[in-house]
């Protein structure tokens, strides 16, 4: 914008010129008109107006990444404090012969592992619900009472479980995609910087991704509207495949409940 600005005054003034020596020959005045004059103070006056935007658009992107830096190292800081509060009282309860009982997860994430061959218009219906259209996508959810009756519908056809907070991280940070509204269907957006987050749920208070990683992680306030930003996660065939799909996963087999060890299937199939 800045140089096309500059450009345009050049020309403007450089056609002037032309002209005015074409004419000095014949006794001609050397005065600018007013009609250029006044464009030229337009173009002027564009261009110290658009130099100045850039100026404070600058300063408003530095003062943002100085912000998302120190929300950032506070999620670390939060994220250590509750991990050596876990260990005290593990070491607590070990130390007086008891038993720690490990707190609730929140947060779920959910993995289709099998087709729609033989499936129940109930439960295919489910899988809609829950955003699970096609074979090896993800989602996050919250884990409560209705998340756990619809799963157990649908159990033989997923892989769920309670993911960590590097898994959490990795997914999104390698398999994000966002998602703009239109007019017609959604648009699918990859997530390449912390501009696409902040147009979406920035009005949420979601600007970067240690942002959305954080609101997702823990299952904060905004949790719905950030789940519903993310896109379903397309993730690929783990290495090594998934052996006895049809079997539950405490029998030898890849379907139901595998707790922590959901992160691991996360790993094989980023």
């Amino acid at each position: 914008m800045l140089r096309s600005l500059v450009g345009s005054e050049m020309c403007i003034r450089d056609r002037y010129q032309r002209r005015v020596r074409g004419q000095s020959g014949r006794g001609m005045s050397d005065t600018v008109p007013e009609s250029i004059q006044v464009k030229l103070d337009a173009a002027a006056k564009q261009q110290a107006d658009a130099a100045e935007r850039k100026q404070t658009e600058k300063v408003e992107r530095a003062a943002a990444r100085r912000a998302q830096y120190k929300r950032a190292a506070e999620y670390a800081s939060e994220y250590a404090s509750q991990e050596r509060g876990l260990i005290r009282l593990r070491r607590q309860a070990r130390a007086a012969g008891n038993y720690f009982a490990e707190p609730e997860s929140k947060l779920m994430f959910v993995i289709r592992i099998r087709g729609m061959c033989d499936m129940h218009p109930k439960t295919k219906k489910i899988l809609q619900l829950l955003r699970l259209r096609q074979i090896h996508l993800g989602v996050f959810l919250r884990v409560n009472k209705a998340t756990q009756e619809m799963i157990k519908r649908v159990e033989p056809y997923i892989a769920y479980g309670y993911p960590s907070l590097k898994a959490t991280r990795e997914l999104i940070y390698k398999r994000g995609f966002g998602k703009k509204k239109t007019l017609g269907q959604a648009q699918r957006l990859a997530l390449t910087d912390n501009q696409v987050i902040a147009e979406g749920l920035g009005h949420f208070g979601i600007s970067c991704f240690e942002d959305l990683v954080h609101e997702i992680y823990t299952v904060g306030p905004r949790f719905k509207e950030a789940n519903n930003f993310l896109w379903p996660f397309k993730l690929n065939s783990p290495k090594g495949g998934l052996p006895k799909k049809r079997y539950g996963f405490n029998e030898g087999g890849q379907a139901g409940n595998r707790e922590e060890n959901i992160s691991k299937l996360i790993s094989k199939m980023l």
